[in-house]
Protein backbone atom coordinates (compact mmCIF):
# COMPACT_ATOMS: atom_id res chain seq x y z
CA UNK A 1 0.00 0.00 0.00
CA UNK A 2 2.54 2.23 0.64
CA UNK A 3 5.11 1.45 -1.23
CA UNK A 4 6.85 3.90 -3.65
CA UNK A 5 4.70 6.72 -1.91
CA UNK A 6 6.98 8.98 -0.74
CA UNK A 7 7.57 12.35 1.47
CA UNK A 8 10.31 15.11 0.44
CA UNK A 9 11.76 17.33 2.70
CA UNK A 10 11.04 21.09 2.08
CA UNK A 11 8.02 19.68 -0.54
CA UNK A 12 4.23 19.73 0.81
CA UNK A 13 1.78 16.57 0.30
CA UNK A 14 2.92 12.96 -0.96
CA UNK A 15 4.83 11.93 -4.01
CA UNK A 16 4.78 8.59 -5.94
CA UNK A 17 7.85 7.26 -7.50
CA UNK A 18 8.25 6.94 -11.09
CA UNK A 19 11.22 6.54 -12.59
CA UNK A 20 14.96 6.74 -10.92
CA UNK A 21 18.38 8.10 -12.94
CA UNK A 22 21.29 8.02 -12.24
CA UNK A 23 21.22 11.64 -9.67
CA UNK A 24 17.42 11.84 -9.40
CA UNK A 25 14.55 10.34 -9.09
CA UNK A 26 10.89 11.49 -11.34
CA UNK A 27 8.15 11.39 -8.43
CA UNK A 28 4.88 12.40 -9.31
CA UNK A 29 2.66 14.92 -6.84
CA UNK A 30 -0.58 13.15 -5.36
CA UNK A 31 -2.11 16.56 -4.84
CA UNK A 32 -1.55 18.40 -8.41
CA UNK A 33 -0.20 15.22 -10.56
CA UNK A 34 2.56 16.88 -11.62
CA UNK A 35 5.66 15.44 -12.39
CA UNK A 36 9.30 16.55 -10.96
CA UNK A 37 12.63 15.92 -10.87
CA UNK A 38 14.42 15.59 -7.21
CA UNK A 39 17.93 15.00 -6.70
CA UNK A 40 18.92 12.14 -4.76
CA UNK A 41 20.73 14.15 -2.35
CA UNK A 42 17.47 15.81 -0.90
CA UNK A 43 16.05 13.98 2.00
CA UNK A 44 13.58 11.47 1.13
CA UNK A 45 11.31 9.08 3.46
CA UNK A 46 9.66 6.44 1.95
CA UNK A 47 6.19 5.92 4.11
CA UNK A 48 7.02 2.36 4.23
CA UNK A 49 10.05 3.08 5.87
CA UNK A 50 8.65 5.42 8.84
CA UNK A 51 7.25 4.14 11.98
CA UNK A 52 5.85 6.40 15.34
CA UNK A 53 7.39 6.03 18.25
CA UNK A 54 5.74 4.24 21.79
CA UNK A 55 6.27 3.59 25.23
CA UNK A 56 7.16 -0.46 24.21
CA UNK A 57 8.11 -0.13 20.68
CA UNK A 58 8.39 1.80 17.31
CA UNK A 59 4.95 1.24 15.53
CA UNK A 60 4.82 1.16 11.47
CA UNK A 61 2.89 3.90 10.09
CA UNK A 62 0.83 1.50 7.86
CA UNK A 63 -0.51 0.27 11.33
CA UNK A 64 -0.69 3.80 12.46
CA UNK A 65 -3.16 4.55 8.82
CA UNK A 66 -4.79 1.62 9.38
CA UNK A 67 -6.08 2.46 13.00
CA UNK A 68 -6.90 5.65 11.55
CA UNK A 69 -8.63 4.61 9.08
CA UNK A 70 -10.31 2.14 11.14
CA UNK A 71 -11.59 4.69 13.22
CA UNK A 72 -13.22 6.59 10.18
CA UNK A 73 -14.55 4.02 8.81
CA UNK A 74 -12.60 5.20 5.99
CA UNK A 75 -13.34 8.35 5.66
CA UNK A 76 -11.19 11.64 5.92
CA UNK A 77 -9.89 12.71 9.81
CA UNK A 78 -9.01 15.23 11.77
CA UNK A 79 -8.23 18.50 9.91
CA UNK A 80 -4.06 18.68 10.25
CA UNK A 81 -4.50 22.12 11.48
CA UNK A 82 -6.31 21.75 14.62
CA UNK A 83 -5.55 22.63 17.71
CA UNK A 84 -1.98 20.80 19.41
CA UNK A 85 -4.67 19.80 22.29
CA UNK A 86 -6.88 18.06 19.89
CA UNK A 87 -4.14 16.19 17.63
CA UNK A 88 -3.09 15.07 20.86
CA UNK A 89 -6.12 14.15 22.25
CA UNK A 90 -7.28 12.29 18.43
CA UNK A 91 -3.66 10.37 18.56
CA UNK A 92 -4.06 9.18 22.18
CA UNK A 93 -7.37 7.47 20.80
CA UNK A 94 -5.68 6.39 17.59
CA UNK A 95 -2.44 4.86 19.26
CA UNK A 96 -2.86 5.55 22.97
CA UNK A 97 0.67 4.43 23.56
CA UNK A 98 2.23 6.53 21.29
CA UNK A 99 5.45 8.30 23.13
CA UNK A 100 4.08 12.65 23.64
CA UNK A 101 7.90 13.05 24.40
CA UNK A 102 9.35 11.87 21.41
CA UNK A 103 6.55 12.47 18.43
CA UNK A 104 6.22 16.14 18.07
CA UNK A 105 3.04 17.98 17.23
CA UNK A 106 4.49 18.35 13.75
CA UNK A 107 4.59 14.99 13.49
CA UNK A 108 1.09 14.36 14.80
CA UNK A 109 0.17 17.18 11.59
CA UNK A 110 2.17 15.39 9.07
CA UNK A 111 0.38 12.04 9.36
CA UNK A 112 -3.05 13.23 9.67
CA UNK A 113 -2.24 15.34 6.55
CA UNK A 114 -0.92 12.00 4.98
CA UNK A 115 -3.80 10.02 5.53
CA UNK A 116 -6.03 12.52 4.25
CA UNK A 117 -3.88 12.45 1.06
CA UNK A 118 -3.81 8.55 0.39
CA UNK A 119 -8.13 8.54 1.52
CA UNK A 120 -8.42 10.94 -1.20
CA UNK A 121 -6.49 9.06 -3.83
CA UNK A 122 -8.12 5.92 -2.20
CA UNK A 123 -5.08 4.85 -1.62
CA UNK A 124 -5.86 2.58 1.55
CA UNK A 125 -6.55 -0.50 1.09
CA UNK A 126 -5.69 -2.55 3.68
CA UNK A 127 -6.90 -5.71 1.89
CA UNK A 128 -3.50 -6.23 0.46
CA UNK A 129 -1.98 -7.61 3.31
CA UNK A 130 -4.05 -10.14 3.60
CA UNK A 131 -3.91 -11.50 0.53
CA UNK A 132 -0.19 -11.63 0.46
CA UNK A 133 0.07 -13.34 3.84
CA UNK A 134 -2.46 -16.07 1.89
CA UNK A 135 -0.61 -16.52 -1.03
CA UNK A 136 2.48 -16.94 0.91
CA UNK A 137 0.86 -19.88 2.87
CA UNK A 138 -0.82 -21.41 0.30
CA UNK A 139 2.56 -21.59 -1.81
CA UNK A 140 4.46 -22.99 1.32
CA UNK A 141 2.14 -25.55 1.43
CA UNK A 142 2.00 -26.32 -2.17
CA UNK A 143 6.07 -27.10 -1.98
CA UNK A 144 5.71 -29.33 0.93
Amino acid sequence: MLKGILAIAGQPGLYRLVAEARNRIIVESLNTGKKLPVNTSAKISSLEDIAIYTIENDVPLKEVLKNIHDLENGGKTLDPKSTPQELKKYFRTVLPSYDEDRVYVSDLKKVVTWYNILQENSLLDFTEETKDDGIVEEDTSASE
